[in-house]
């Protein structure tokens, strides 16, 4: 069964991170210069919570606040669901659509590793799928 790990071999461990002191519209600057739909929040260099668009739009907007002036710490989600590397695909799935998130911060011996969301989930689930199809075709065919 592969795993969380397999999937940041095949995509890396990069993560755009942010300080929860900083400011929403920081955050979305930066969720536009990367083209990213959210970004991981660090405390001093720890994991602090998620930032996402949909943060944006019903804590700020829907709530009539000012993005440049209220703090990522005031919006994020701080309650965090997390994987680890050993983590199974299909646990991320049914831990994905049983707590209705998106992205998954990954943690190695405590530390920030990486970050999945559901759109890797699924095209790991696919190319999976894919896998044991080509084996039954090329079974069958032999």
């Amino acid at each position: 069964m592969r795993t969380v790990k397999d999937i940041l071999k095949a995509k890396g461990n990069n993560v755009i991170t942010i300080d929860k002191n900083q400011f929403v519209y920081d955050a979305i600057v930066l969720m536009d210069a990367h083209h990213i739909g959210s970004l991981v929040v660090t405390d001093e260099g720890e994991l602090a919570g998620v930032i996402t668009e949909r943060d944006y739009a019903c804590k700020v907007i829907v709530k009539g606040k000012q993005s440049k002036t209220t703090p990522i710490s005031e919006i994020m989600t701080g309650k965090l669901v997390v994987a680890k590397l050993e983590t199974t695909i299909n646990e991320c799935m049914a831990l994905m659509t049983g707590k209705r998130i998106r992205h998954l911060p990954v943690l190695d011996e405590g530390k920030l590793a990486g970050l999945i969301s559901i759109g890797d989930v699924v095209k790991e689930v696919i190319d999976e799928q894919n896998f044991v199809i080509e084996q039954l075709e090329s079974y069958i065919h032999s």
